[in-house]
Parts: structure tokens; sequence; C-alpha cells
């Protein structure tokens, strides 16, 4: 590189302020010993060995008075910042946080069990953070600017990344992180943090498996791409599944599986792929099912025509806080194709076409629970009817702040069941006798 050289001075100040000016200007000798596409053709061991004598180095030039565990730690942030993304790197290693959320260069939180925490971690400044978010569009074959100040991209690891910088983001740049990380939550590890029983799983398990419809609700954050995945387990193996996603998330557990993305158009307004685009051309590619990650415009209505014409038991989320919240917004949704079709035939084609509503919530305490699974029972008039099956019933928030209830059954013969039946698939009453208590 042809930068002048850095120029030499006096470190000082409390501890913290002391090792990031340290840091940063490490990166600064190291960026002028080595160009920046040698740092791509070396590995993050080699250039360990030149970080470490840097640091030494300079420590000896300014006389500072670092233990080698700091020593250790600035080594190691140098490396983050050149091989990965500077300080996020550690809270993208903790797979305790399911969310990272930067408000600018001097505030950011992550989300832990479902309650968020501010962390200590910072950015030198505006630029810095931006030079971040630029790594991660690029990675992905995106650009972020003045033009185009809003981008959706993904890690490397699913994590799903949504950056906004200014104009539009007064304050500075601002990124959210949801974190799709290595381990897929099981369906033991929801029985146990409580999101459901392993009764209404069995129930579930049984109704992907007949190919019975099923649309998961909920809220931001309440965890409808985990469950989605979970549903997934029970999708036979013999079948090939098509995803289809705005940024994809869906981590399935099959092996047939095509995974569609869909593409923004570029700064010239060319270029764009929408989410009912991929779904004409999944209908040509044979599928026993399609899941849409997230139903969130005019696709909801090519969405419930696949549902009716051959591709049984396929799947999707929507943004709802009730079952009949679902449902009115899907028919939004359906509007926006603008081909003037009736209201009660849009609600003919819902009641008709989804046999089941997921419905999830996060709680007040931060966890996630499917608080009803409803049976769509059919229109009466311009209402499409629905049946609970089981619902979780809040009686009150304990000393510990944990909200408590209990998984109930209520409707002990649901039509779905003959259904089943006819398919060779039995389940035994019991499990629609659910009263389990979450204390």
């Amino acid at each position: 590189m042809t930068s002048p050289p850095t120029p030499r001075r006096s470190l000082s100040g409390p501890s913290v302020d002391r090792l990031f000016e340290l840091k940063t200007l490490t990166h600064q000798r190291l960026l002028l010993r080595l160009s920046v596409d040698a740092l791509k053709r070396i590995s993050r061991d080699g250039l360990r060995g030149e970080v470490a004598a840097l640091v030494e180095r300079l420590v000896a030039d300014e006389s500072l008075p670092i233990t080698l565990g700091e020593r250790d730690r600035l080594v190691e942030e140098i490396l983050d910042e050149v091989f990965g993304l500077g300080p996020l790197e550690p809270l993208l290693k903790d797979p305790t946080i399911s969310d990272i959320l930067v408000n600018g260069c001097q505030q950011v939180f992550v989300e832990r069990g479902g309650k968020l925490e501010e962390t200590k971690v910072r950015f030198a400044d505006n630029k810095h953070l931006l030079h971040i978010i630029e790594k991660i569009v690029s990675s992905v074959g995106r650009r972020i600017d003045e033009s185009v100040p809003l981008v959706d991209a993904r890690l490397a690891d699913g994590s799903r990344v949504n950056a906004i910088i200014p104009p539009l983001a007064i304050d500075g740049p601002s990124v959210s992180i949801r974190r799709f990380g290595r381990k897929v939550v099981s369906n033991d590890d929801m029985i146990r943090t409580q999101t459901l029983t392993k009764g209404m799983l069995e129930v579930l398990g049984a109704c992907v498996e007949g190919r019975l419809n099923i649309v998961v609700s909920g809220g931001t954050g309440s965890g409808k791409t985990t469950f989605l995945n979970a549903l997934s387990r029970f999708l036979p193996e013999h079948e090939r599944v098509i995803t289809i996603e705005d940024t994809a998330e869906l981590q399935l557990q099959v092996p047939d599986v095509v995974r569609f993305e869909t593409r923004p158009a570029n700064i010239e307004g060319r270029g764009l792929v929408s989410q009912r685009q991929l779904l004409a051309t999944a209908l040509r590619m044979r599928p026993d099912r399609i899941l849409l990650g997230e139903a969130r415009g005019a696709e909801a209505l090519d969405m419930l025509q696949a549902m009716s014409t051959g591709v049984e038991g396929s799947m999707t989320t929507i943004h709802a806080n009730s079952p009949g919240d679902a449902f009115s917004r899907m028919e939004t949704m359906v509007m926006m194709a603008k081909l003037d079709l009736p209201p009660r035939f849009i609600r003919q084609q819902m009641a008709s076409n989804i046999n089941l509503i997921v419905q999830t919530a996060r709680l007040s305490d931060g966890s996630r629970k499917v608080i009803e699974v409803s049976e769509v029972i059919g229109l009466a008039g311009m209402d499409i009817q629905l049946q609970p099956v089981f619902i979780f019933e809040r009686t009150g928030v304990g000393e510990n702040g944990r909200v408590q209830g209990r998984f109930r059954g209520v409707n002990q013969a649901p039509r779905f069941l003959e259904r089943l039946r006819l398919q060779g698939i039995r389940l035994t009453p019991r499990l629609f006798e659910e009263n389990t208590v979450v204390a």
C-alpha cells in the first residue's frame, strides 16, 4: 500500500481507551507492512506471529504496562479486524446470543434468552462501523452506500443481517443480526424449554406427515422460523422440498431440498427476482412440498393456489398476533396481487386450503411458546371458522419473573383425525387431553 507512515504518538488515558488505541495503531502498521491482497492470501494462523511481533514492538516503544492476557486479547482482536467482523466477532461466537443490535458506533445490544442487554462492544467511529457493514454486504455480492443505503444480507453461518446507513439512519449506521447459528434447535430443546409439550409436537408431526397445509403465525422474534425448522423434521425423506425466502434462514433436515432466495433490484431498478417469480419456478420443478419462509405480499395468492393444486403439505409463516389476524393479513396480501378478486372468493380459498394455524409468541419473560394450535373448519358467511385444538393459558408471573400457565387440550376430536386415519396415521386420544402446568 502507499499510505503515508503512521506518526509516532503517545498512548495515554484509561486502560480501555489505551488498548483500543493500541489496537488501531497496530492495525495501521500491519496494513503498511502488508498489502490488502497479501492479507487476503495469508491465513489467520500465519498472520498471528506477525501481529504479535508488532504488538510487542509498539508496547516496548510506548512503554505501556499491559499484561500478557491483554496482549493476547489485542492480537485476537486485530485478527478479527482482518479476517472477520471486528468487534462483532466475539458476539457471533457466543451461542447464547440470538440477536445482535448495533445502534451506531457506541451502542451495541444483544438478546439472550429473550431479554435485551447492552454490551461493552464499541467501534472506533462510524467509519469503522461502516467498514464492517461493507465487509458483510460485499461478501454476498451486494453494495451499500448513499445511493443504496438499506441492505439485507446473510452471513456464512446463515444469520440474517439488516443494515441501514445515512441519510436514512439519522444517528449513524445501524445493524441488526438475527442469529441462525451452527446448532439447530432440536425437538428435545423445545420441549425442555417448554415451547410446547411432547404431545403437541407429536400431533403436529403427524399433521406434517399427513400433508396438512400449515401456517405458522407470530410476532417479530416469536420463533416462527425456528418452529418451521422443527416441523420440517417430520417431512418424509423421500419427498422433494423447495424453500423460498427473502433471506435464506431455513435449515431443513431432509436430503432432497432446493433452496431459492429472492434478489433485490440493482441501482438501476433492474434484476429484481421476487417470491412470486420463485414460486412460479418452483411449481415447474416437481415439488412435493413448498416452504415459503414468510408470506409478505402478493405471493400469498400463489401459495394458496399451490396448496390447492397438488402441493399439499406446504407451509409458510406470517407476521400476526393471533390466528384471526393471520387470515386478515393474508387477505390483504392476496389483494396486493391486484386481480380484483372478490373478498368472499379470497376467504373461501384460505378456508379451503389452509388446514392448521400454529400461533407462536414471545412472552414477557423472554420465553417463546406455541400459544395456540387451531384447525380451520371452513367458511360461515364471510367468517373463517377456527377450532382451537391446543392453547396455552397464562395464569400469572412467578417470583422469578417467569410466566406461569398451562398447555391445555381444547378439542379432543379435530376433523383432521379422519384424514390422518385414511393415510394410516393414528393418534391416541390422550394426546388431546393435554393439561401441562408451566411454572
